[in-house]
């Protein structure tokens, strides 16, 4: 694209300032072009204030931006509700991290003092996202931001809770948990689970009374300090005579018995299996099965404690090697194995995962239940729609979440506890004056905050001013009628929102669901920081421009597929702008200005013609977007601007002056259709050919959408012309004439008025540079012919040599026959065939295919020739 005349980097800029200042993104935004009943929201999944966003948040916005912009052109009152997320663990972690580069830590510095660090790179963060944003070019409400512990989302969030809570379905106990030792309680779903190569350590567990010993398998020697009970299968006939016998735990004295359970696996290990209640979940509800002690043997950091004897203080894990040892020294160890397992990690900081007992808030599963019942009602729908089948895989596995904690950052739980008569109790009021139970005044909050996910959870209706004073939008956009985003949250995130929003409001929150894919590289790897193959959206807005990253993720956005980003793919879409740009100099050489489509009559054929194709992409295009099929919206676009206008549309004007400007008008309406995808550029064009600037007039993100889809008769006449064309083209090429004028050409088209032939000719003779063309009914002799999909053509050979082809194509021939025998030898000897690897046969096949294909394009030109 010339430099000099469109510079992506200031006119995005100039131009996105321009309509964010005019509050052209806000509700009232397209006011005098909305109808009345059409409401239309989309909530911003709010991106983590930890730093700045990736290629991913590029797509999740872009799709969400081109659905926002086509509603707001449709004539929507529209929100697109934008904000961020305090993102309590990932955002403690930074800061930490901050502080202890700092030379402190925060437990030096204490929560005050932290939680003020924390709200100043929560600013710093978020207004670096925010930046990024805007440099996509997408278009949110930017007066409503939101924040996920801003004053307002704290109050629906203490509403919330205090109702669960008083409900019961919010409860407090000590359960086993998924436990990080730097980060605390985990849900199930914040634990990844990853294959590792650990051992499987066989230990002597001696018999109390001295006669002998069961030999136990485990992979986590350092927990056996905390075993209860070692266990067997009651059908296993190894060991039905040793259960109720006592053991003896090694370098113990503690003792534990024998008990049976169908938990245990006959043919795994030995058989005999260690049972430790307080540090394994199957071995949790063995347990509580059996009433067994739970005796927990780390702290909360991790550290062993007196259970563990001798060593008392180390870290479990640093631990294990100093056990094992002395395990072999006293002869406990009868053998070590290697052995694959799987290993949760805490998918914040990576430590290992423990199954820890502690003291936890937890949200009870029954609070789903209506929104598993409604969503399988089809009150709401998934697209792809596969994705209700892994929303109700893991529904139907639910366990109650653990909501809380133990952490600084984040909301802290709205419970406080009498110091005097240890009563609990919820409260709105930050700061309770007594408690409702004796009126003591010394009341103390709960330290932990919640899950960083319960606020989340209420992100489409808290944002809309749910249990919160003053303005409430819940009437005009709850539900929301539509979710964009990655597929990797749908349980973190949107069915939760989907649990939440019901129970509060009677409804889902969303009528449509759409999950997208991946992006990954060209190679089709998943993009990190370890393999260097991470694609800064800014990088790429920068080196290309917003307009061509935007196309580039929509074009690529199938249903289900993911998305590989191709440096291939990225100038592809810069040739497309670069071919509107040319389309626009191409009308400006011959005409100043050009008038807007609608009140426009059309008169030339071919403005008809253009306008009835224009008319089609419209009506798919809509369709598409409907459907959220972003990349088929964006290949009819493609296709349109580029193979029908731009190819055909704008060469065939060329013999057709009069229709120049009819067609000028109708690329305008086009910037319309293509705007939501590629905002600046068409910004630009449009107001180009219109002899305006966007300085001195409307954007045309508050114009009309196109909406005329009809189709018009001139589209048969038009497609008729250019098989025509294309088939002279071909014959000339046949005869060596390929791009030169020749003085005579014949076309062969039944049932055609004696009209549209007068129609039709300047625009053949101009584009297959003929000089003279015939229509005629029957074969012309003495000419090469070719068959097209509409008509036939014939070109005279009477003033042209033909030997020199003929001679040519001859020797094509024989070269051709050479090869196809020389590869049917090949393919037709056994021994060959037997001992070929399958690619060179599979290679040697096509090689055959393609020549013999080849041969028969040569003998039906010979033919031709000679008739």
């Amino acid at each position: 694209m010339s430099q000099n005349s469109y510079l992506p980097s200031k006119i995005e800029n100039k131009f996105y300032k321009i309509c964010e200042d005019r509050k052209y993104f806000e509700i009232d935004g397209n006011k005098a072009i909305q109808e009345e009943g059409k409401n239309f929201s989309i909530m911003m999944p709010p991106p983590n204030v930890t730093g700045r966003l990736h290629i991913g948040h590029a797509l999740t916005f872009t799709l969400q931006d081109i659905i926002t912009r086509y509603k707001r052109m449709d004539g929507y009152k529209t929100l697109w509700q934008p904000g961020t997320d305090h993102a309590g663990i990932a955002t403690q972690n930074v800061v930490e991290k901050q502080i202890l580069a700092s030379g402190t830590t925060k437990e030096a510095i204490g929560r005050e003092a932290f939680l003020e660090r924390a709200w100043a790179w929560k600013e710093e963060s978020a207004g670096i996202m925010t930046d990024q944003l805007r440099k996509m070019g997408v278009t949110p409400a930017w007066e409503r931001e939101r924040f996920t512990m801003d004053e307002g989302l704290q109050t629906s969030v203490k509403e919330s809770f205090v109702k669960l809570y008083d409900e019961g379905l919010i409860i407090r106990g000590n359960y086993m948990v998924n436990w990080c030792t730097h980060d605390g309680a985990l849900s199930d779903i914040e634990v990844e689970h990853e294959d590792t190569n650990g051992k499987f350590y066989h230990i002597k567990y001696p018999f109390a009374d001295g006669s002998g010993h069961v030999e136990v398998a485990t992979t986590r020697p350092e927990t056996y300090f905390g075993d209860t009970a070692v266990m067997v299968h009651p059908e296993d006939e190894r060991y039905k005579d040793l259960i109720g016998k006592k053991i003896k735990l090694p370098l113990l004295d503690r003792e534990v018995a024998i008990i049976a359970d169908e938990h245990v696996d006959m043919d795994f290990g030995t058989g005999v299996v260690k049972v430790t209640p307080a540090h394994d979940q199957n071995d949790y509800e063995v347990g509580k099965r059996h009433n067994l002690e739970f005796i927990t043997v780390f702290d909360e950091k991790g550290i062993l404690n007196d259970y563990a004897a001798e060593f008392k203080g180390l870290d479990r894990l640093k631990a294990r090697k100093v056990i094992v040892d002395r395990l072999q020294e006293e002869g406990f160890m009868v053998k070590i194995e290697d052995h694959k397992h799987q290993v949760g990690h805490c998918y914040r900081c990576k430590s290992v995962v423990e199954p820890y007992i502690s003291k936890q808030w937890f949200l009870k599963k029954e609070l789903a239940d209506k929104s598993i019942l409604k969503t399988n009602a089809g009150e709401a729908t998934f697209f792809p729609p596969h994705w209700i089948n892994s929303y109700n895989s893991w529904m139907g596995e639910l366990r109650d979440w653990c909501i809380s904690r133990q952490l600084w950052w984040g909301h802290q739980i709205p419970v406080f506890y009498c110091d005097d008569c240890e009563h609990e109790f919820a409260s709105l009021d930050e700061n309770p004056s007594s408690c409702p139970k004796c009126s003591s005044k010394n009341l103390t909050q709960d330290p932990d905050v919640l899950d960083t996910w319960f606020s989340s959870a209420l992100w489409p209706f808290s944002t809309l001013g749910w249990g919160q004073d003053g303005q409430n939008d819940m009437k005009d956009f709850y539900p929301n009628t539509l979710l964009i985003t990655g597929f990797d949250i749908l349980f973190f995130w949107v069915a939760r929102m989907m649990m939440m929003g019901e129970h509060f409001n009677g409804q889902l929150p969303f009528n449509h669901i759409y999950l997208h894919a991946l992006v990954r590289d060209e190679k089709g790897d998943k993009m990190s920081k370890s393999k260097g193959n991470v694609i800064d959206p800014l990088d790429m807005v920068n080196k290309y421009s917003a307009d061509i990253l935007r196309f580039t993720l929509a074009i690529s956005a199938a249903q289900g597929r993911d998305i590989r980003m191709s440096t291939e793919k990225l100038e592809q879409n810069r040739n497309f702008t670069n071919k509107l740009y040319n389309a626009s100099k191409y009308f400006q050489m011959n005409e100043k200005t050009f008038p807007d489509l609608k009140g426009f009559c059309l008169k030339t054929d071919l403005g008809k013609y253009m306008a009835s194709r224009l008319n089609f992409a419209t009506k798919e295009v809509r369709t598409y977007l409907e459907e959220y099929k972003f990349n088929d919206a964006a290949l009819v676009m493609y296709r349109f601007l580029w193979n029908e206008f731009c190819d055909w549309g704008i060469e065939l004007s060329k013999a057709d002056k009069a229709s120049i400007i009819e067609l000028g008008a109708i690329f305008k309406e086009a910037m319309k259709l293509l705007h939501p995808f590629m905002p600046f550029i068409t910004e630009y064009l449009y107001h180009e050919l219109s002899g305006t600037t966007l300085e001195d007039s409307d954007s045309i993100m508050i114009m009309s959408y196109p909406t005329k889809t009809k189709k018009r008769k001139e589209e048969k006449t038009f497609e008729i012309i250019m098989d025509a064309i294309v088939s002279i083209r071909r014959a000339k090429v046949l005869v060596d004439l390929a791009n030169q004028k020749i003085v005579k050409a014949f076309v062969k088209i039944y049932n055609i008025s004696d009209k549209e032939k007068k129609m039709m000719l300047p625009f053949i003779t101009r584009l297959a540079k003929v000089e003279v063309l015939e229509f005629t009914q029957t074969k012309v002799e003495n000419s090469v012919s070719d068959i097209a999909d509409l008509c036939e053509t014939f070109i005279p050979t009477d003033s042209i040599d033909l030997s020199s082809i003929i001679s040519k194509l001859t020797k094509q021939d024989e070269k051709l026959q050479k090869e196809i025998g020389k590869l049917n030898g090949m393919l037709n000897n056994e021994k060959f065939v037997a001992n070929a690897p399958k690619d060179v046969l599979d290679k040697n096949r096509t090689l055959l295919s393609d020549a013999k294909t080849k041969q028969k394009k040569v003998l039906e030109q010979l033919s031709s020739l000679k008739a």
